[in-house]
């Protein structure tokens, strides 16, 4: 299964095509981090991240899931 992926310093965001059912609800609802119309489509910069994860908890279908990145610590 072809899984896309993106990332910043507190989480990862991936994506299923062939799970989408295109209903469009993250592009309507976050179009500053979801933009159909630009590639990279996902853009995690544009807004925080609890709006993020919010987002892609009311996804439909569950192609979008995300997960906390751990933080390393230099030692």
């Amino acid at each position: 299964m072809y899984t896309n992926e993106f990332s910043n310093d507190e989480i990862t965001v991936t994506y299923e095509p062939s799970v989408c059912i295109h209903a469009e609800k993250c592009a309507k609802q976050l179009s500053n981090v979801f933009r159909t119309s630009i590639i990279p489509w996902i853009n995690l910069d544009n807004a925080g991240t609890n709006s993020i994860i919010n987002q892609i908890k009311k996804c439909p279908s569950g192609a979008l899931k995300y997960h906390k990145n751990e933080n390393k610590k230099a030692s």
